[in-house]
């Protein structure tokens, strides 16, 4: 089903206590900062970079390696997209992203980031959540980008403007001196293309904005009423702004917008801020320290808490007003913005969809090339939910469906009306799943949810924390009943007779009536057959070969099922075709929850391709008559499957064969003379990329090269075109 591992990017934070703050900051599970601001038609957007990475900030110290995307449809409640960018993926070259910014065009997504303060690179996606890739191929501004940096001394936090006319615009720089000097530290420059595949820079537009009083950094622009507001964080570290008629300027200074919010809770340090319009009003979005002040603070993924305050920041937002073309002074306030409209919980919603929380973590589960994935992992041996704020049951809700991996029995989410504990709406029995990335819908009847509720409450309950992860969830005016998983194609296998492992069943609906269970959404096996996947939406690993198709990269726990129909009940002899390039390969089966075999060794093979030399296993077993579930199940990593095939009678011949068997070769692919190897490490992070004649002096190349003395530890060798691997490991 797979052997490279979607990177999983655990944030884990527990939340604050009920009274430590209201519903500002908007986020209690991770220190989050540096906020960008855009608005669409229906939806507000909230683009930051992330505090969590260093345990133990000091006054000065600022690793910020990863992206953060919330959004909101009414102001209160915000849904956390999760890490949708970091420094290790798609963009390998980045290195901390400090204040990046965001727009929303057309229906995709540009991030615009710094690299440090060396340079500006931009990317883009078609979904909030990603993947996002980079349409330009290098950064835009600085190091070995379109253009230089042209004297800016800070050649970073850049901000992405689109104007009423559709032109796309940049904004960047900062600094206390250097060639440029203050007030004169931020470039404009506009695009001549943006796009998802392409974005293009145009060099000669560039501009140095003057008038932008004692700049320091952190350049925005917001355009009202035909004047182009150029707002940045000072020398005395408040948000100034100074406003023009051009785009271009000149700018005249007006005054302070955002004060430092020192004003808060007397904790001071740099500012930063996003302003846009939202159904009618403005609002502003900057960070400021109230979580690392509170008395309960975030758990860091290491479990330990911050020594210092440090620049441990959080994301809040209030609301922008005005008096006449001048912006008020922002007010800070605990209770955030009111809320638009009402909320509709007969959608779908990612489980992070909230307008307060406690004790309550998170984490991003990535693989290449796929929409980021963040679950909810409560504490729920603790006060433990979310809140939901203004919801609008109309005419009633029976049903709450709720996506959920379960590594323990008995952890449930109640609903509660008005507190947490207030009138209990029903409550969800979440069942048990194989692991992490095994999730299945839980049904769950509710009563009392009609008309408008101010505040419902998913309360989480367990004896263990983290011991359960949230997807999604949805309210449903009736209860959708539970259908169980079919056959692939309509018909039952026939026993005695052949089974293709990549036909397992269709999936059902509801909890224990899955057909497979598989630890990643990715199935790596799509490119051996031109980037679709032969069970679309599935994410179990299957390759197209010379001879059809196989189910490759199992890993251990992972599991598909199928339903049989035997003939008669007795002895039989099972056979499977398998290769392996691993000692550590094994499988059972089981029909109907009982093992009908052993744990069965999958012999190593030691020939050149060793992923590409089918042979045969064999077991006897015992069958009962009629229709079944046949699971089979991966018990040692690394492993590939053709299929299975029962005979009648015990120790039978095996059909294919004719005569004993034996762990015979029935398949072989040559690999292709100069293919193309990739190398990973056991995370999927790739290593490097050569050619070699076959897969052995693929390993040779990487074992006796220079990686030996550079890469530690075992890795997966890929042979690009077939879809092939070999584990191998290199020592110093």
């Amino acid at each position: 089903m797979k052997i490279l591992t979607g990177i999983t990017m655990f944030g884990l934070f527990a939340g604050l206590g009920v009274n430590a703050f209201a519903d500002n900051p908007i986020s209690s599970y991770h220190y989050l900062a540096d906020p960008a601001a855009f608005a669409t038609d229906d939806e507000f957007y909230i683009l930051t970079d992330t505090d969590d990475e260093s345990p133990n900030t000091g006054e000065n110290d600022y690793t910020i390696r990863s992206l953060y995307i919330l959004s909101s449809k009414d102001m209160k409640n915000w849904t956390d997209h999760g890490m949708v960018l970091s420094h290790d993926r798609e963009v390998s070259y980045i290195k901390n992203i400090w204040a990046p910014g965001i727009a929303v065009v057309d229906g995709v997504f540009y991030l615009i980031y710094p690299n440090g303060a060396s340079g500006v690179g931009i990317v883009s996606a078609k979904d909030v959540a990603g993947p996002y890739h980079d349409p330009v191929g290098k950064l835009l501004v600085g190091g070995g980008g379109i253009t230089g940096c042209d004297g800016i001394s800070w050649c970073f936090d850049p901000a992405i403007f689109i104007d009423e006319d559709g032109k796309s615009y940049m904004t960047f720089g900062g600094g206390s001196g250097g060639s440029r000097g203050y007030g004169n530290n931020f470039d404009l420059f506009e695009f001549s293309k943006l796009s998802y595949d392409k974005v293009d820079l145009n060099v000669g537009s560039k501009t140095a904005l003057q008038g932008a009083n004692r700049s320091f950094e952190a350049s925005y622009l917001h355009k009202r009423n035909g004047i182009y507001y150029l707002s940045y964080n000072d020398q005395s570290q408040n948000i100034s702004y100074a406003t023009s008629k051009n785009i271009k300027g000149p700018y005249s200074y007006v005054g302070t917008v955002i004060e430092n919010p020192s004003k808060i809770n007397g904790k001071g340090g740099n500012n930063h801020h996003g302003f846009a319009k939202f159904k009618d009003k403005w609002y502003a979005v900057y960070h400021e320290r109230r979580l690392v002040m509170a008395s309960e603070k975030p758990k860091l993924t290491n479990g330990q808490l911050p020594t210092t305050t440090g620049n441990h920041r959080s994301v809040s937002i209030d609301e922008l007003t005005w008096n006449g073309d001048k912006m008020n002074v922002v007010k800070f306030t605990e209770s955030g913005p009111a809320q638009v409209g009402k909320f509709d919980p007969y959608q779908t919603y990612k489980a992070l969809t909230s307008s307060k929380q406690r004790n309550v973590r998170s984490r991003t589960d990535y693989t290449r090339g796929q929409p980021v994935v963040h679950v909810l992992t409560p504490l729920a041996s603790k006060e433990s939910w979310i809140r939901v704020s203004g919801v609008d049951f109309g005419k009633g809700a029976e049903n709450l469906r709720v996506k959920a991996a379960s590594l323990a029995e008995g952890n449930k989410i109640e609903i509660h009306k008005g507190s947490v504990s207030g009138t209990l709406a029903g409550t969800c029995t979440l069942a048990k799943t194989s692991g992490w990335n095994s999730y299945t819908d839980n049904d769950c009847a509710m009563t009392g949810l009609s008309g408008e509720v101010d505040e419902i409450f998913f309360v989480f309950k367990g004896s263990q924390d983290s011991t359960m992860g949230i997807l999604e969830w949805e309210f449903q005016g009736t209860k959708r009943e539970p259908e169980p998983q079919t056959p692939f194609g309509g018909k039952a296998w026939a026993i005695p007779g052949k089974i293709e492992m990549e036909n397992f069943d269709e999936p059902g609906y509801g909890a224990g009536n899955d057909s497979y269970s598989d630890d990643d959404s990715e199935d790596h096996g799509a490119e051996s057959n031109g980037g679709k996947s032969y069970r679309e939406g599935t994410g179990v690993d299957i390759y197209k070969k010379a001879t059809g198709y196989v189910v490759g990269y199992n890993r251990t726990g992972e599991w598909l099922e199928y339903t049989v129909n035997v003939a008669a009940a007795g002895d039989y002899t099972m056979f499977a075709a398998v290769a392996s390039g691993s000692t550590s390969g094994a499988f059972k089966l089981s029909i109907d929850g009982d093992d009908i075999t052993d744990e069965i060794a999958v012999p190593k093979n030691e020939g050149e391709d060793n992923y590409d030399d089918y042979g045969k296993v064999k077991a006897n077993v015992k069958l009962p008559a009629g229709e079944h579930i046949l699971r089979f199940t991966v018990t040692g990593d690394w492993m590939d499957i053709d299929y299975i095939q029962f005979a009648a009678g015990k120790d039978a011949k095996d059909p294919d064969e004719g005569g004993e068997v034996g762990f015979k070769s029935v398949v072989r692919m040559q690999a292709a003379s100069n293919a193309t190897f990739d190398v990973f490490d056991l995370t999927g992070k790739k290593l490097g990329t050569f050619t070699a004649r076959n897969m052995a002096e693929a390993t040779k190349i990487w074992r006796d090269g220079v990686h030996a003395q550079t890469v530690q530890g075992f890795c997966l060798i890929r042979n690009r075109g077939t879809g092939m691997t070999a584990k191998v490991r290199t020592t110093r």
